[in-house]
């Protein structure tokens, strides 16, 4: 089957135009499965089997094959087994008995309660960076919005009065979410009393600004969580994405219903924020294991 499988290889830089690197990912894994279907005793395409897709599955999870390596080496052989059939060159739908292992999806990093409260007191408030990164650490967390929805925050985008804050997300989707009373004062005071001597008597349609009076960035933000962290000694990697998972797990700790959350998120999905639900899981196991006296 080496030559099939190099036409492939060629149809896929030639009719696919995928990259060099990618190319040579599917030759590996497809010289793989080759190699292994001689062993069988399977030298042509026609004799592929349903069988000896399942052998070859079983031998990759034999060889302790990571769960993604094992998913990544089967889409290529699909997509080979697909363009043998396009081919002529094998009967039936072979490609759609592939069945894929699915990767464990790993649980979102989380701050504690405590942890959250350490990380939002390091600003130093009496200066205007630390009143604006105080500002940006309670939007963060009382919104739970992505870094760079709120890097995108213009400063018409908060309504202090009505407690909630515009924001556009993935695919340019536009939502309302709620910001708590502690979030909106701390913006308030930044508005009034740094912001403008960031403008410097010019003018930014941007809500968070740096010390030269330009948008604040997703890379400055980042380093602005990383340094507070380290200074609240939290040992572990912060990200402003982690801030979005307390924000989440948090508030299902706390009795909010998941489709609130998904809304608040911006998750097309209900799927995708049902992740936090593992988490509050764990977070109940734990309780119970601590308060129960026969645990």
């Amino acid at each position: 089957m080496d030559a099939q499988a190099q036409r492939f290889l060629d149809y896929l830089l030639v009719e696919r135009g995928l990259s060099a690197n990618t190319i040579a990912s599917y030759g590996r894994d497809i010289a793989q499965f080759v190699e292994f279907a001689g062993e069988m005793g399977t030298d042509c395409p026609t004799a592929i089997t349903e069988d000896l897709l399942t052998q070859f599955l079983a031998r990759l999870r034999r060889e302790r094959y990571a769960t993604a390596s094992v998913a990544r080496k089967l889409a290529a052989v699909r997509a080979f087994l697909k363009f043998l059939q396009r081919e002529g060159e094998v009967a039936g739908d072979l490609a759609g008995s592939v069945e894929y292992p699915r990767p464990a999806k790993p649980l979102p990093k989380t701050l504690t309660e405590g942890e959250i409260v350490r990380l939002l007191r390091q600003p130093n408030t009496s200066e205007d960076a630390g009143l604006r990164n105080r500002a940006m650490l309670e939007t963060l967390y009382a919104t739970g919005l992505r870094v760079s929805e709120l890097v995108g925050l213009r400063a018409d985008d908060v309504n202090p009065a009505a407690g909630f804050v515009r924001c556009v997300g993935k695919g340019s989707k536009e939502r309302v979410v709620p910001i708590g009373e502690v979030a909106v004062q701390t913006i308030q005071l930044y508005l009034d009393k740094c912001r403008p001597r960031f403008l410097k008597g010019g003018r930014s349609e941007y809500l968070f600004l740096t010390n030269r009076g330009g948008p604040m960035t997703r890379v400055g933000f980042w380093k602005i969580v990383k340094k507070y962290a380290r200074a609240a000694g939290i040992t572990r990697h912060v990200t402003p994405h982690v801030l979005r998972h307390s924000f989440a797990t948090h508030l299902l700790e706390h009795g909010a219903d998941v489709r609130s959350i998904q809304e608040m998120l911006g998750h097309a999905s209900v799927a995708t924020t049902q992740v936090y639900t593992h988490v509050t899981r764990d977070h109940l196991r734990e309780v119970y294991r601590k308060a129960h006296p026969r645990a």
